[in-house]
């Protein structure tokens, strides 16, 4: 499944100079997903959680900026590192520490994405100039709409749950015995 998710972002890589749709939410997230299923086979000792997550959020802004942007598509060692970074330092640390997040630190970071995502949004689609000189300024717009679009779309997916409940596969969690926490009744 990891070298699906990496063989998906390989294949994008024409496409990338024609549009930042494609680029940025498209390839940047099969890059990270496949260091995240590459992440989820690992078992993080809990010490390494902090720094893991350091790593990630540094490495994920560095992406975010319109200037790395341009260099990954002009320059062979950005686009390289771009290969790199995105899956070893976003997604496996990601994925390795997430099992050791509490509760608070998972919603304060779901919601940090989400207003970052409107943030670029709202900043791609009203600055008066390009901010990435390999695209058009229509084409940061229509980038814009997509990290609108991408932040609707993750509230949803992360607040269904809260109304109605996660769907478990567990058979624990059916008997009488047991809360749907997990706490036995007995």
């Amino acid at each position: 499944m990891t070298g699906t998710a990496f063989s998906i972002a390989c294949s994008l890589q024409p496409l990338v100079g024609q549009d930042p749709v494609i680029h940025v939410l498209a390839q940047f997230p099969a890059l990270i997903l496949a260091g995240a299923l590459l992440g989820g086979r690992f078992r993080l000792p809990q010490h390494f959680t902090g720094p893991s997550l350091v790593l990630a959020l540094v490495s994920l802004a560095i992406w975010m900026l319109p200037r790395s942007l341009d260099a990954a598509l002009l320059d062979p060692v950005w686009m390289v590192a771009k290969f790199v970074t995105l899956p070893l330092c976003v997604g496996l640390p990601l994925a390795a520490a997430w099992s050791h997040v509490g509760s608070v630190l998972r919603g304060f970071l779901k919601a940090q994405a989400i207003s970052m995502l409107l943030f670029l949004g709202f900043l791609y689609t009203h600055a008066p100039m390009r901010l990435c000189n390999s695209y058009l300024v229509d084409d940061q717009q229509r980038l814009g709409l997509g990290f609108v679009y991408v932040a609707c779309a993750l509230i949803l997916w992360w607040i269904i749950p809260v109304f109605f409940g996660q769907i478990s596969s567990n058979k624990k969690d059916d008997d009488n015995d047991v809360s749907r926490h997990g706490i036995e009744l007995r």
